[in-house]
């Protein structure tokens, strides 16, 4: 069982709203939709889902072409970030409501809804209505009522946006195991690459209605194929800058320079786009090789547990993100400590063409 995805697009009066897509996603697998607002996941969901017809392109189920075939003829479920719950029915009811309506026999519907409310820690809500629920268990209901259908395809917009930190926590934790049993497609959508990195399986980033690379989500965020990926998949936002090779050397600034390590030392001469994450930017040494720069501090954001550094580096804004407090005050120089052998190394196309490892 795959859904594929095959040259699809999507355009609203002339407006492009998803680029020409393939994708194949298998039976079993939990898979990622990654991107800022906007980017396109939701409208990417729909056409999945058979809520909205591509303009262009194919989408075949199970060796099935169903693009022409409406939601209500699929045995596909959605979660919205909104609790979207019948307010008048118990949580009960709201479970068990997708099989009332496909006329399953009332034996088979108490076996399933006690199922699933077990699964997600709601045997003793079933008598409650959604008021007199938490947020999270008011999601907990929304994702039940998917679960409950047995679904061929379980589609998770942003579910979790719209809970506090703990619950989404919480439920962040429990979805892997919730799903890890079920020889269904799972697509969440996201705006977080932290999520991403959390639930692992596969992840598309998306950019813009495109969906710039799609593979292992471990091995997408340690090599992206392209700036606009890497991009997509930091948070803070990637930290890039000009860098000029010349024979082993490159430099970043005056007086900033670094052997070349592995194949970067072969590239030609030139110059080309350092990318570098937040994490490997920090007031303390982290590695031997890291290279020390020194730029004027803009804004910084201390927590309990991490601190956080906007500073001016060549007219550009660097962010380094490190844990501890580390505390800088705005307008003094701060001397910081980046690992470049973490870092990524773009050409003129903003194509990868290597780690600096």
């Amino acid at each position: 069982m795959t859904l594929e995805l095959r040259n699809v697009t999507k355009s609203v009066d002339g407006v492009v709203h998803i680029h020409p897509t393939n994708l194949t996603l298998e039976a079993g697998s939990f898979n990622v939709l990654l991107g800022t607002t906007l980017a396109g996941k939701t409208t990417l969901m729909q056409l999945m889902a058979g809520l909205d017809r591509p303009t262009g392109g194919e989408i075949w189920f199970d060796g099935k072409n169903v693009t022409g075939v409406s939601v209500q003829k699929r045995n596909v479920s959605m979660v919205y970030q909104q609790f979207i719950n019948y307010p008048h029915m118990t949580v009960y009811e709201n479970i068990a409501s997708p099989l009332r309506v496909a006329r399953t026999d009332a034996k088979t519907i108490e076996s399933r809804v006690q199922s699933v409310a077990e699964l997600l820690r709601l045997k003793p809500m079933l008598g409650r209505k959604p008021a007199e629920l938490s947020g999270g268990q008011q999601q907990r209901t929304a994702i039940a009522r998917a679960l409950v259908k047995d679904s061929d395809m379980i589609l998770l917009d942003e579910p979790l946006a719209n809970l506090d930190y703990k619950l989404r926590e919480e439920l962040r934790d429990e979805l892997p195991r919730i799903f890890a049993d079920r020889n269904c497609i799972v697509v969440y959508a996201t705006t977080e690459p932290a999520e991403a990195l959390l639930f692992g399986g596969h992840t598309a980033t998306l950019n813009e209605g495109r969906v710039t690379q799609f593979g292992a989500t471990g091995e997408i965020y340690r090599k992206p194929s392209d700036l606009i990926s890497a991009q997509v998949f930091s948070d803070p936002p990637l930290n890039t800058a000009t860098v000029t090779k010349s024979g082993n050397a490159l430099a970043l600034a005056p007086g900033i320079t670094w052997k070349a390590g592995g194949a970067i030392g072969n590239l030609p001469d030139g110059e080309y786009l350092l990318g570098i994450r937040a994490h490997h930017i920090t007031p303390f040494q982290q590695t031997p090789d890291a290279v020390a720069i020194e730029g004027r501090v803009l804004v910084t954001e201390l927590s309990g547990s991490e601190s956080v550094l906007h500073v001016d580096l060549n007219g550009g804004t660097w962010i380094s993100q490190s844990h501890g407090v580390h505390p800088f005050e705005v307008g003094t120089t701060a001397r910081l400590f980046v690992d470049v052998s973490r870092g990524f190394l773009f050409d003129r196309s903003y194509n990868l063409v290597g780690g600096l490892s």
